[in-house]
């Protein structure tokens, strides 16, 4: 390597570390440039830059199995307020739903099209029967209630995933009761789910990468 090269070679180390400095310095900008392509944020057609996004002073990844314990992610916000006084823009929460808790992230149309109160049996205390709505979404009548809601967590920046091998095997399940081919409900589900609602490739997977991003792990 002649002197001349080894000159070229450091200028070029010193200007790629301002650069990568800056791009620390305002992660929004960095966000926006791997959106753009120069680092593509989609791997195998699958979009994980919100992986990035997980920077709160406290974070935690909840494995909700249960379509009744969003009340415990609510509590737990409540909490880091209450002793804390942190914002939810200084929290990290991230809900991963599988199969079990599918009903949380099934819109009001795909409880009309799908049997999915029946399925699960979910109850609604307005008609006594089958849901034909999805109860979780905005809650019962009080503040506290309606807190521990779809609508009311994501207020808050909570994440709601839905994994994407527990949606085909729930669309083998629907398909049967319908009697209509899988691939078909399985697009209808997945264009079908709330709002805001991230369809990941493995749950097993993002627990694990939540985790090497620094949050913690809970079970519900």
């Amino acid at each position: 390597m002649t002197a001349h090269s080894g000159i070229e070679r450091r200028g070029f180390l010193a200007r790629a570390a301002a650069g990568l400095a800056a791009l620390g310095a305002f992660p929004g900008l960095a966000s926006a440039t791997n959106r753009t392509g120069s680092a593509p944020a989609a791997q195998g057609g699958w979009d994980m830059s919100w992986l990035d996004g997980l920077t709160g002073k406290h974070k935690q990844v909840f494995d909700v199995t249960s379509a009744d314990e969003l009340r415990v992610i609510r509590n737990w916000l409540d909490a880091h307020e209450a002793v804390y006084g942190l914002t939810p823009a200084q929290l990290n929460a991230v809900i991963g739903i599988t199969r079990g808790a599918f009903p949380v992230n099934a819109s009001d149309a795909l409880y009309q099209k799908f049997p999915i109160g029946e399925v699960w049996k979910i109850t609604d205390p307005d008609t006594g029967k089958p849901a034909m709505r999805n109860l979780y979404l905005d809650g019962g009548k009080t503040p506290k209630d309606q807190a521990a809601t779809v609508r009311g967590l994501q207020s808050r920046r909570v994440i709601f995933w839905q994994c994407n091998n527990a949606l085909h095997g729930i669309s083998g399940i629907l398909a049967a009761s319908v009697k209509r081919p899988e691939a078909e409900i399985y697009e209808e589900l997945k264009a079908g789910l709330n709002p805001g609602v991230i369809v990941v490739p493995a749950h097993t997977m993002l627990v694990g990468l939540c985790q090497e991003r620094g949050c913690s792990y809970e079970s519900l």
